[in-house]
């Protein structure tokens, strides 16, 4: 049975994606979101890959993005002494990897979605789905109900549909690092010539970019052994945030503790705990599928996250263009899965770096310079060169 009509659950990153790629397969889809308004104002920096940039080319949504990007050319990386240990990139060959502000990112995407003639519901948070054999049966809290051919999933690391999915499903890890971020207009720092720094302080990990006009933006993955949820965390203030966040970064020499007294408190952003899920035992049951980090959630240090969630949105939309949807889904989770846990396990090797301990500290620190002087650039070329073969017809999983 041709799937024609879709509901998508979540209006982040994912939801307005998959809207987009599921009409040019020939699917209209609804994007429901919980939140009465739009996400103006929220979420601190993040990157876009070459392989995301690739899967926004099949909807027509990569120049609405690379608008409000800033380009990459390169990842330097640096010890708390200010020692530089090496520097990587996106391959020659493929375009810069972008920093968005993930406000940006998401009013970009929306924007879009609404131009091509997506909707977008608010105010509608999912309470149950129902599997009807022919469809799914939604219900919101707000007391209203909605049907299609499928559910999909988009709604987050702490996804409603993954619980009515697979009730056994398991819960975010904490990875032992808080995430903080803040813009900055006027450093009076040099420029980085289009290079993102990654410190690996003494006691918490720094990144920075600086513009060739000292504006700018700083991120810092600040240790701790007990998580804290983000409202818990804001709850703290931001005067007493930036305070840590200066006493943690005051002997390391960069340019870090100059950003912080630099940052207004008004705009700190306050991401909380940095949170992972290596392995999503169960992708889709029935008509209900999951895309994005409601499938695959990896920490902010893979760098990937939103890239990971594009494609994956995208990749559905292929599938379900030309099989049914059970062998879509199985055809889509096959394509995928290896691809993204193999990306979230790195992802978590580098929080252990960030997180070290005293004595773990001084073992990265003494073995990272010859790590890096031996690690070759072209073992990551296979994450940015991805690309999802639109024009090429889905295959019937075996």
């Amino acid at each position: 049975m041709t799937t024609t009509t879709a509901m998508v659950i979540g209006g982040g990153i994912a939801g307005p994606v998959a809207a987009m790629a599921l009409r040019r397969a020939g699917v209209e889809a609804v994007v429901y979101e919980a939140y009465s308004g739009t996400a103006d104002g929220v979420g601190g920096g993040l990157s876009i890959a070459p392989n995301g940039l690739d899967a926004l080319e099949v909807i027509g949504a990569r120049e609405a993005v690379e608008r409000i990007g800033t380009p990459i050319e390169g990842m330097v990386m640096q010890s708390w002494t200010g020692k530089r240990l090496g520097e990587f990139g996106s391959p020659a060959h493929l375009p810069a990897m972008q920093f968005v502000w993930r406000d940006e990112l998401y009013r970009a995407l929306y924007d879009e979605a609404v131009r091509q003639g997506i909707t977008v519901e608010h105010g509608k948070r999912l309470v149950d789905a129902t599997d009807t054999g022919d469809g799914v049966r939604v219900s919101f809290a707000d007391g209203t109900t909605a049907r299609a051919d499928i559910l999909i999933g988009a709604d987050g690391i702490r996804s409603t549909v993954r619980g009515l999915l697979d009730p056994a499903a398991p819960r975010p890890r904490y990875a032992g690092l808080l995430g903080f971020g803040a813009r900055t207009s006027s450093s009076g720092l040099p420029g980085t010539g289009g290079r993102m720094h990654m410190v690996f302080g003494k006691r918490a990990f720094f990144g920075y970019q600086i513009e060739d006009d000292s504006s700018g933006g700083w991120f810092a993955n600040l240790p701790r052994r007990e998580p804290m949820t983000r409202a818990e965390a804001v709850s703290a203030g931001a005067d007493e945030w930036l305070r840590v966040l200066r006493d943690a970064f005051a002997d390391d020499r960069t340019p870090a503790t100059r950003l912080i007294e630099l940052t207004d408190p008004a705009g700190l952003v306050i991401t909380g705990a940095l949170e992972d899920i290596p392995t999503v035992p169960v992708w889709s049951r029935g008509r209900m599928v999951l895309i994005g980090d409601a499938a695959h959630p990896t920490s902010p240090s893979s760098g990937q996250g939103a890239s990971l969630a594009i494609e994956s949105a995208v990749e559905l939309a292929r599938c379900l263009r030309d099989l049914p949807h059970d062998q879509a889904f199985a055809a889509y989770e096959r394509a995928r899965r290896s691809r993204v846990e193999r990306i979230i396990a790195l992802a978590a090797r580098t929080n252990s770096d960030k997180a070290a301990g005293p004595v773990a500290r001084v073992l990265r620190d003494l073995l990272m310079p010859t790590a890096m002087r031996l690690a070759k650039p072209e073992k990551f070329t296979w994450q940015f060169e991805h690309h999802i073969e639109w024009t090429s017809p889905a295959a019937v999983p075996a």
